[in-house]
């Protein structure tokens, strides 16, 4: 047993690797022949603060970790699936055998492999696919721009800023009224222009007088003959000729 530990190598050859978010990455590790009783591990970092990421004794189906050969005893090549931040690192692979007071013990370990994140960089084919994307939006913000131009065109000049407005005033019909910039004329006038060109129309006599009654008591003045007990009154008719 000695003399076959004296012979035993292990070999991790990779010094690093780069790995994008959410890819799985390989870590190699063979030896060149069974060693002494004891496992081989995977550890992320060395010292008090190392992590065990697999364990040949361990099989653990919800793990991420997986051998790349099944039951060898020569490769403990691993595959690491969904690669996260956390993950960067240095792992080692280490061979351990039984100790005198039976737990193990480092027999040999490997010489590192730096795991680092990788920027991913975008495909031509999306590349081309947002500049197309680009030129459509382009497209359609010029069509917008030239069927908004033509509506105010045809609604009375670019300078347009509002549609037509309905006044209805009194018994007159509904008149239109615009609000236009540009234009010398004011609503009000616009109204009394087009207004102007309305039949005249002739209300009924209850319409247009209009009739205003004060019946508050008068000042005393001096009685002419009128019965006892009557308060004076003031009484006015006024009347407004229609527009």
């Amino acid at each position: 047993g000695d003399q076959g530990n004296q012979h035993f190598n292990l070999q991790q050859p990779q010094d690093k690797v780069a790995v994008a978010v959410g890819e799985t990455f390989t870590l190699r590790c063979t030896t060149s022949r069974i060693a002494a009783p004891g496992p081989v591990r995977w550890l992320k970092g060395w010292g008090s603060e190392n992590k065990t990421i697999y364990d040949q004794r361990i099989k653990d189906p919800f793990s991420r970790v997986t051998r790349a050969v099944d039951n060898s005893n020569t490769d403990f090549t691993i595959h690491v699936r969904n690669f996260q931040p956390d993950d960067v690192g240095t792992y080692y692979c280490v061979k351990f055998f039984k100790g005198k007071t039976g737990g193990d013990e480092v027999f040999q370990r490997g010489s590192g492999t730096e795991v680092s994140m990788r920027e991913t960089a975008l495909a031509p084919g999306m590349v081309a696919a947002a500049v197309v994307l680009c030129f459509l939006l382009l497209l359609l913000l010029g069509l917008f721009v030239v069927l908004c131009m033509y509506r105010r065109k045809r609604q009375g000049g670019v300078g347009s800023l509002c549609p037509a407005r309905t006044v209805t005033m009194g018994s007159f019909s509904s008149v239109p009224l615009r609000c236009c910039a540009g234009t010398p004329s004011t609503p009000s006038e616009v109204l009394d222009a087009e207004s102007s060109h309305l039949p005249s129309q002739q209300s009924s006599k209850e319409e247009n007088d209009i009739h205003y009654a004060d019946l508050q008591p008068l000042p005393p003045a001096p009685r002419r003959g009128r019965s006892p007990g009557t308060a004076p009154t003031e009484y006015a008719s006024l009347r407004v000729a229609a527009k």
